[in-house]
């Protein structure tokens, strides 16, 4: 059997009719940048988001650059951030010649520890970057305790979480600014790149709808030196299509998640399969399944393979060793969790139209693995 990582034939497949149409008005309209269709997509995700404004730009790491200018964030000001996520989170930072100022993770979410943040908090932090890793919100209440105390604004990079909630509160609502992206692989993708930023702040709205058009609110006037980082019309166009099925492509992500849970607890894996974990009074959306195998990650991962099941590793090298961001300082061993989730973690197949026998597949091959090893 063929286990896929992610395969978005079967969804696509099932919208095409839809999106051809929804392109086909983009083409009546020549609003091939921003126009109708992203506009009226940027009140819909508001609206689901449940902000006041959403704003469409090219990327999610266009989001997180826009939203750190927004802020004015500037050469010497320090962010704080996890050093265990994508590259684009401290890679906005240093793009602007700030400084990033790692926590490391809480080992069973692989969010931000919060209880770590105080002590790194000084005059020259300008803002404070929780991500909301794998689909699950980091823990904002307390976070937004810690931000006021110190007067610091929070930036959510929510890019693998649009839908998750803490305590009814949806991802990119419990910020000053929330960042999005729309990457294929994400639980609502686009076809191509794009992103988008959230925020209930008039003031940072203005400036994020200028910055991402040059720092232009009027053509050719410009307050704020901008990027050109605009959502296109067709992008708009198909996310549109989308967006009214993303919960039920993310129930069916939680699904098959709590299925996974039942087979590798019905084939007695949990102590050698490091299950994901939950926190209370949160929904997690999912975007990644990820599980901890100690010591044997990569001897499964070449075995899963060879029994062609797709998976991967988010992410080898935590960010405070990677070769470009030396100058920062850091050594190895100064985040002790996040490298050694960088050494456990395997993502396997969770996209909603997984089937149950291909989980049964996946879940039976890891079996066989440690059988075999015993």
């Amino acid at each position: 059997m063929n286990v896929p990582l992610l395969d978005l034939a079967e969804q696509n497949r099932e919208l095409r009719p839809e999106i051809e149409a929804a392109l086909g008005r983009v083409l009546d309209t020549n609003a091939f940048i921003l126009g109708g269709e992203v506009k009226a997509l940027e009140e819909e995700l508001a609206s689901y988001c449940g902000t006041k404004y959403a704003i469409g730009c090219a990327s999610g790491s266009d989001a997180l650059l826009l939203a750190l200018m927004a802020l004015d964030v500037k050469a010497g000001d320090e962010v704080i951030t996890t050093p265990y996520s994508f590259f684009a989170t401290v890679s906005a930072i240093t793009r602007l010649g700030a400084v990033p100022v790692f926590v490391d993770i809480d080992p069973l979410t692989y969010n931000l520890d919060i209880g770590q943040i105080d002590s790194k908090a000084t005059a020259r932090t300008k803002a404070i970057q929780p991500v909301h890793l794998y689909g699950q919100c980091a823990d904002m209440a307390a976070l937004r305790e810690v931000a006021s105390a110190h007067g610091i604004p929070l930036v959510e990079d929510a890019a693998q979480a649009i839908g998750a909630e803490e305590k009814g509160k949806r991802a990119g609502a419990m910020s000053e600014i929330g960042c999005f992206s729309f990457y294929p692989s994400k639980n609502l993708g686009g076809m191509g790149d794009g992103g988008f930023m959230t925020t209930d702040d008039d003031e940072l709205a203005e400036k994020l709808f200028a910055l991402r058009v040059h720092g232009s609110k009027e053509r050719y006037y410009h307050k704020w030196v901008g990027l050109n980082s605009r959502l296109d019309g067709f992008q708009g166009a198909v996310l549109r299509v989308k967006l009214p099925h993303l919960d039920s492509w993310s129930d069916k992500r939680k699904a098959n998640a709590d299925r996974y849970t039942q087979l590798f607890t019905d084939a007695g894996l949990t102590e050698q399969v490091g299950l994901p974990y939950e926190r209370e009074n949160v929904r997690h959306i999912y975007n990644q399944y990820v599980v901890r195998i100690p010591g044997k990650r990569d001897q499964l991962r070449a075995f899963m393979t060879e029994k062609g099941i797709g998976t991967d590793i988010y992410y080898p090298v935590p960010l405070h060793l990677q070769e470009c961001f030396d100058y920062v300082g850091y050594k190895e061993g100064a985040f002790p969790e996040s490298e050694k989730a960088s050494k456990e973690t395997l993502a396997l197949p969770i996209f909603p139209e997984l089937k149950s026998n291909q989980q049964e597949y996946v879940v039976e091959s890891i079996a066989q693995f440690f059988h075999s090893a015993d």
